[in-house]
C-alpha cells in the first residue's frame, strides 16, 4: 500500500523546488529528461509510485540530494 504522508510530501517538494527554481512544469520536464506528463500527475499527487530513476532524474534537475527531494531528515 502506498504511504500517503510521504506521496504527499514528495508531491508539494516537486512543486516547492520547481517553483524557488523558477521552472515551468514544461521546463522541469525538458531538464529533468521526463514527459510535461510524469510532472503534472507527479505535482496532482495522481501518478503511481516514482521508480527512483525518475527520483533522481528530479534531485538531479534541482541540484539536490534525493533526502532533500522526499523530505528525509537524517
Amino acid at each position: 500500500m502506498r504511504n500517503k504522508t510521504s506521496s504527499y510530501m514528495l508531491k508539494n517538494n516537486i512543486k516547492k523546488f520547481r517553483k524557488n527554481s523558477g521552472l515551468t512544469q514544461q521546463q522541469l520536464a525538458e531538464k529533468a529528461g521526463l514527459s510535461y506528463n510524469v510532472i503534472t500527475t507527479l505535482e496532482q499527487g495522481t501518478a503511481k509510485q516514482p521508480t527512483i530513476q525518475t527520483i533522481i532524474k528530479l534531485a538531479d534537475a534541482f541540484k539536490i540530494s534525493i533526502d532533500e527531494l522526499v523530505g528525509r531528515k537524517l
